[in-house]
């Protein structure tokens, strides 16, 4: 047999979640992702004991309880990984044949990339795409899946050959997709947001300083998006949620947005989070509850957040573009 008559595997990651909403399950998922060395790139002498001596003792308690409300007991699965596994097995139906294996994985928690790599490795693929559905790269996401790959690679006798998907902040499907999953969702509030405010996940600024792009990134993507959907930036405004500790992380923040924009009369504002491919945590809870929360106690009316591409025909349609794009020479 010849490399082309065996599979192409392709696989799909996210950054991940709990195995349950409860506090050891979380405990457990925020231990792994918070002593990531992408994550977290502080000396490790100054970094664990603060860890294991105050974070893993208070957050999870509080986390599990935040989990619990946004809790999938359908399938036992938080919000994040259900979207990702339908992800997959939409995109294995839209890819088609026996020449491609699509399937997914998460950072942190299971299934690993290690796991699913080796998974694929022994269904017969000889080459593997790992597709990161990170649009904006920054090394402690996309980074970090890839050396969770290639150390998974160091482990194997026989190794397929790897490739890294590409991020896709300015990908003209991915600007495409998000205005019309925006234009979409907008269509059918029962009112008209006076703004619409961008929120990305932030970072550490002394992250962004040692020269991660991700900033840029968010910015491009924020341009196109503007461009797009024929939006200035004071009515599309962008913002960096989900900071963590006292240290200073990328502004604006966006609950110093939000509280702005009520401060100066604005009444109605939606929120979408174009950096996140799937719903989880942090837009469900975070934008959806907290976020609004803050606008309607500053003098705010009206709130909307709106949903994350998920596996909509838009963001299907993306990913499938995406796979091409990464596997081409392949298949």
């Amino acid at each position: 047999m010849s490399s082309s008559d065996f599979p192409v595997g392709l696989l799909l990651v996210n950054l991940g979640t709990p195995e349950a909403p409860d506090i050891a399950s979380v405990r457990r998922y925020l231990a792994q992702f918070l002593s990531d060395r992408r994550v977290v790139d502080l000396p490790r002498a100054l970094w664990l004991p603060i860890l294991y001596g105050v974070v893993l003792n208070t957050r999870p308690q509080r986390s599990a309880k935040l989990y619990e409300l946004i809790w999938n007991s359908d399938t036992g699965e938080g919000p994040l990984k259900t979207f990702t596994r339908l992800q997959a097995e939409k995109l294995q139906a839209r890819m088609g044949g026996s020449r491609v294996i699509v399937d997914y994985a998460l950072r942190y928690g299971a299934p690993s990339i290690a796991t699913q790599i080796e998974s694929l490795t022994a269904r017969g693929c000889e080459r593997i795409a790992l597709l990161p559905l990170y649009p904006q790269y920054a090394s402690s996401s996309t980074g970090s899946a890839a050396d969770a790959a290639f150390d998974a690679l160091r482990d194997m006798r026989k190794q397929p050959a790897l490739r890294i998907g590409a991020p896709y902040y300015d990908d003209p499907a991915y600007i495409d997709a998000l205005a019309a999953n925006i234009r979409g969702a907008l269509a059918a509030l029962d009112f008209e947001p006076e703004v619409i405010v961008a929120s990305f996940h932030g970072l550490p600024q002394a992250q962004i300083n040692r020269g991660d792009p991700y900033r840029d990134h968010c910015e491009a993507t924020w341009r196109l998006l503007c461009g797009r959907l024929g939006m200035s930036p004071q009515s599309l405004r962008i913002a960096f949620q989900s900071r963590f500790g006292r240290v200073q992380w990328m502004e604006p923040y966006t609950s110093d947005v939000v509280t702005e924009l009520a401060g100066e009369g604005v009444k109605r504002i939606a929120v979408v989070a174009p950096g996140f491919s799937s719903d989880c945590l942090e837009t469900i809870e975070e934008l959806g509850v907290e976020i609004r929360d803050l606008f309607l106690a500053k003098g705010g009316e009206k709130f909307a957040r709106l949903s994350c591409l998920n596996d909509s025909e838009e963001g299907m349609a993306l990913i499938e573009t995406l796979a091409k794009r990464e596997t081409a020479g392949w298949l």
